[in-house]
């Protein structure tokens, strides 16, 4: 048993499971978040320009006859579950849609920062080197210098070739 609980620790403290915890806590206060600008803010004055609809609610009645106890139709998703009445509910399934393609298209521009900041840091040139090693006695010295400050074998002078 101690050696499962050393097991488990040693995996949940690894760097790689508390990132992704993270990004599953972000991940999902985004995803509220995302919800909250489509049926919010999107979605309303959308349903206004077709007239009024509330996206939420707009539903597709397997049954014709569907009825509420008192004889009024059934008009809205939260009546239909009401009464257990058989529909689609097309207006959360765009919501949905719609949520998706803007986490979708969030994780596309995130990701394509990230290519584009890994790709400036590749065409930066290199550092030049400020200090060599000797190879007689193996000494860290500077580039530049001709004579070895530790051993004080002469050195070659390495030259740029065009």
């Amino acid at each position: 048993m101690k050696g499962f609980i050393r097991e488990f620790k040693e995996f949940a403290i690894r760097g790689n499971v508390v990132d992704l915890a993270v990004g599953v806590i972000i991940g999902g206060a985004f995803g509220k978040i995302v919800t909250s600008i489509v049926n919010d803010i999107i979605m309303p004055p959308i349903g206004l320009l077709l007239g009024g609809v509330n996206f939420k609610d707009l539903i597709i009645p397997l049954k014709p006859d569907l009825t509420l106890p008192n004889g009024s139709p059934i008009n809205t998703l939260a009546e239909a579950q009401q009464v257990s009445a058989p529909v689609i509910a097309i207006g959360q399934f765009i919501n949905t849609v719609l949520d998706f393609l803007i986490v979708a298209f969030c994780i596309f521009m995130l990701v394509k920062g990230i290519n584009w900041l890994k790709r400036n840091e590749e065409e930066k040139p290199a550092p030049e080197k400020t200090i060599k090693e000797c190879p007689y006695c193996l000494s860290e010295i500077p580039a530049a210098a001709t004579r070895c400050a530790h051993c004080t074998s002469v050195l070659e002078v390495e030259t740029e070739r065009g």
